[in-house]
């Protein structure tokens, strides 16, 4: 399975979950209620998730190969997690499914449980 299509399996799995691009880019981005909770880069080689306090500087200093700090968002907790390499997916559902919960209203996350 092509490294986008498992995403977009992933991400619009979740309750209420769009596909649509950000801003002037073409890549997808998934959202709920409007509201990004992924977004790849243009070139299909990096996503990028909101995360809870700490979790960023974690899995970054755990894993500087699989994960970075992104532009722009990163000082806002999302981390860049690199799709051009090889990655655990059932760890980076996990990831997603606590972004979708970060940025969800309640009633929507608490339809994962």
């Amino acid at each position: 399975m092509d490294v986008l299509e498992r995403l977009r399996e992933i991400c619009m799995g979740m309750p209420e979950a769009t596909e649509k691009p950000f801003g002037g880019h073409t890549s997808p981005s998934f959202r709920v209620r409007d509201k990004l909770f992924v977004m790849t880069s243009e070139d299909g080689s990096s996503m990028m998730f909101k995360a809870g306090p700490g979790v960023q500087e974690a899995l970054v200093s755990e894993g500087p190969e699989r994960f970075f700090v992104p532009k722009y968002v990163g000082v806002k907790g999302w981390v860049g997690a690199r799709l051009d390499v090889e990655q655990d997916w059932d760890e980076l559902a996990e990831l997603i499914e606590d972004s979708y919960r970060l940025i969800a209203p309640k009633r929507l996350s608490a339809l994962l449980d």
